[in-house]
Protein backbone atom coordinates (compact mmCIF):
# COMPACT_ATOMS: atom_id res chain seq x y z
CA UNK A 1 0.00 0.00 0.00
CA UNK A 2 1.20 3.20 -1.44
CA UNK A 3 1.45 6.05 1.36
CA UNK A 4 0.76 9.24 -0.07
CA UNK A 5 1.95 12.59 1.49
CA UNK A 6 -0.94 14.47 0.66
CA UNK A 7 -4.40 14.96 -0.08
CA UNK A 8 -4.02 16.54 -3.60
CA UNK A 9 -1.47 12.73 -4.55
CA UNK A 10 -3.66 10.58 -2.82
CA UNK A 11 -6.82 11.28 -5.41
CA UNK A 12 -5.04 9.01 -8.05
CA UNK A 13 -4.28 6.33 -5.41
CA UNK A 14 -7.59 6.85 -5.10
CA UNK A 15 -9.17 6.16 -7.87
CA UNK A 16 -7.11 3.23 -9.01
CA UNK A 17 -8.21 1.52 -5.82
CA UNK A 18 -11.59 1.74 -7.03
CA UNK A 19 -11.00 0.92 -10.62
CA UNK A 20 -13.33 -1.52 -10.80
CA UNK A 21 -17.04 -0.39 -12.16
CA UNK A 22 -18.82 -2.48 -9.92
CA UNK A 23 -16.70 -0.80 -6.49
CA UNK A 24 -17.67 2.68 -7.91
CA UNK A 25 -21.26 1.81 -8.14
CA UNK A 26 -21.00 0.15 -4.82
CA UNK A 27 -19.08 3.46 -3.38
CA UNK A 28 -21.68 5.76 -4.95
CA UNK A 29 -24.49 3.84 -3.14
CA UNK A 30 -22.80 3.64 -0.13
CA UNK A 31 -22.23 7.54 -0.36
CA UNK A 32 -25.86 8.50 -1.51
CA UNK A 33 -27.60 6.63 1.38
CA UNK A 34 -24.89 7.43 3.96
CA UNK A 35 -25.09 11.54 3.32
CA UNK A 36 -29.24 10.83 2.87
CA UNK A 37 -28.85 9.37 6.33
CA UNK A 38 -26.46 11.81 8.04
CA UNK A 39 -28.32 14.73 7.09
CA UNK A 40 -31.78 13.17 8.56
CA UNK A 41 -29.77 12.54 11.54
CA UNK A 42 -28.82 16.07 11.81
CA UNK A 43 -32.34 17.07 10.78
CA UNK A 44 -33.97 14.92 13.77
CA UNK A 45 -30.67 15.25 16.00
CA UNK A 46 -31.29 11.55 16.54
CA UNK A 47 -27.25 11.68 17.41
CA UNK A 48 -27.30 8.09 18.71
CA UNK A 49 -27.74 6.49 15.33
CA UNK A 50 -24.56 7.97 14.19
CA UNK A 51 -23.50 4.83 16.36
CA UNK A 52 -24.63 2.81 14.04
CA UNK A 53 -24.64 4.60 10.44
CA UNK A 54 -21.07 5.29 10.59
CA UNK A 55 -20.39 1.25 11.17
CA UNK A 56 -22.68 -0.06 8.75
CA UNK A 57 -20.83 2.44 6.24
CA UNK A 58 -17.43 1.11 7.55
CA UNK A 59 -18.10 -2.48 6.99
CA UNK A 60 -19.72 -2.28 3.61
CA UNK A 61 -16.78 -0.22 2.31
CA UNK A 62 -14.78 -2.58 3.39
CA UNK A 63 -16.41 -5.59 2.02
CA UNK A 64 -16.43 -4.15 -1.34
CA UNK A 65 -12.83 -3.35 -1.38
CA UNK A 66 -12.29 -7.15 -0.21
CA UNK A 67 -14.77 -9.47 -2.02
CA UNK A 68 -14.89 -6.78 -5.45
CA UNK A 69 -11.77 -4.91 -5.85
CA UNK A 70 -9.39 -7.51 -4.05
CA UNK A 71 -7.55 -5.05 -1.82
CA UNK A 72 -7.38 -3.04 1.39
CA UNK A 73 -8.94 0.53 1.46
CA UNK A 74 -6.27 3.03 2.27
CA UNK A 75 -8.16 5.14 4.47
CA UNK A 76 -6.40 3.34 7.72
CA UNK A 77 -3.37 4.53 5.98
CA UNK A 78 -3.93 7.99 5.94
CA UNK A 79 -6.97 10.26 7.39
CA UNK A 80 -10.37 8.91 7.06
CA UNK A 81 -11.50 12.03 5.69
CA UNK A 82 -9.38 12.37 2.72
CA UNK A 83 -11.46 9.31 1.49
CA UNK A 84 -14.60 10.75 2.60
CA UNK A 85 -14.11 13.88 0.33
CA UNK A 86 -12.95 11.46 -2.49
CA UNK A 87 -15.99 9.22 -2.37
CA UNK A 88 -18.02 12.63 -2.39
CA UNK A 89 -15.63 13.73 -5.44
CA UNK A 90 -15.90 10.68 -7.65
CA UNK A 91 -19.52 10.61 -7.21
CA UNK A 92 -19.80 14.28 -8.30
CA UNK A 93 -17.51 13.34 -11.15
CA UNK A 94 -19.70 10.39 -11.95
CA UNK A 95 -22.71 12.74 -12.06
CA UNK A 96 -21.01 15.63 -13.94
CA UNK A 97 -19.53 13.17 -16.19
CA UNK A 98 -15.97 13.67 -15.74
CA UNK A 99 -14.85 10.88 -14.04
CA UNK A 100 -13.71 8.75 -16.96
CA UNK A 101 -10.77 11.88 -17.42
CA UNK A 102 -10.10 11.32 -14.05
CA UNK A 103 -9.86 7.60 -14.32
CA UNK A 104 -7.20 8.39 -17.63
CA UNK A 105 -4.81 10.64 -15.82
CA UNK A 106 -4.91 8.27 -13.12
CA UNK A 107 -4.04 5.73 -15.22
CA UNK A 108 -7.08 3.55 -14.62
CA UNK A 109 -7.92 1.80 -17.81
CA UNK A 110 -11.17 0.98 -18.70
CA UNK A 111 -12.83 -2.16 -18.06
CA UNK A 112 -16.35 -3.41 -17.88
CA UNK A 113 -16.72 -5.30 -14.14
Amino acid sequence: MTLFKNYAAYWPGYLREHSRPLTRTCHYLQTSLGGMGMLAILYFQAWIYLMILLPIIFVFALMVHVFIEGNKPAAAQHPFWWSVLNDIRMLFHMLTGTLSGELVKAGVKPSWF
